[in-house]
């Protein structure tokens, strides 16, 4: 029987073994590929987010000093995002409440009195308006304990209309979904099964036509 006569199956090899005869290299590639288009689509599905910061700073007045300005900077910061505050900010910023609490954070400073009010928001004008809005509402919240709390709270910088997202854009989310996916395909790398001795021998060999014949001639 010659090499012609062996079933297909028997000559073509099966896809699992077209898969183990690719180069080791081939499943960071491949991984790499797919992280990078998936985080290409990613990035060009997600709407852009932007970013308006507003600043506010506690001055204390003849009464007060400087270290008490700066722990009521640290707890004016801690109340921005209070609905006490976001109740009278819903009004100016034309949002509702839960709004304004999943999309305003605010930053405080260990040195500086000052309290930064975040908005993001997917259109840039509105992120500006939240911030300043909370802004204002704490500004007036703080000041109607001025005379208790000797300390004024002023707006230092109001926020501006953001001209950039501050997302990440394509080309970044397709960068490190190839990062991950390189990562990934490289993991299953080190996983997988190595192949022993037994799996690389040899397979059977068909005796050829002519030692056959002449084998046959013997008898």
């Amino acid at each position: 029987m010659t090499t012609t006569d062996l079933p297909t199956s028997a000559r073509r090899p099966s896809p699992l073994g077209r898969v183990k005869a690719l180069p080791p290299w081939s499943l960071i590639a491949a991984g790499a590929l797919a992280g990078g288009l998936l985080g290409g689509v990613y990035g060009l599905a997600k709407p852009p987010a932007y970013t308006a910061t507003a600043y506010v700073v506690a001055v204390p007045t003849e009464k007060s000093d400087s270290a008490s300005a700066l722990g009521f900077a640290q707890a004016y910061g801690r109340v921005a995002t209070q609905v006490a505050v976001l109740g009278d900010a819903q009004v100016w910023a034309g949002v509702p409440v839960r709004t304004l609490k999943s999309s305003v954070q605010t930053a405080t400073s260990p040195d500086a009195p000052m309290v930064a009010i975040t908005a993001t928001s997917d259109r840039p004008d509105l992120a500006a308006d939240m911030a300043n809005a909370v802004s204002r509402a704490l500004t007036r919240h703080a000041n109607d304990t001025k005379s208790a709390t000797n300390v004024e709270l002023q707006q230092f910088a109001r926020a501006t209309r953001p001209t950039a997202p501050s997302s990440a854009s394509p080309a970044v989310t397709g960068l490190v979904g190839a990062s991950a996916g390189g990562l990934l395909g490289g993991l299953v790398l080190l996983a997988r099964p190595r192949r022993t001795g037994r799996d690389q021998g040899r397979p059977a060999s068909v005796p050829a036509p002519a030692v056959a014949a002449e084998a046959h001639g013997q008898l």
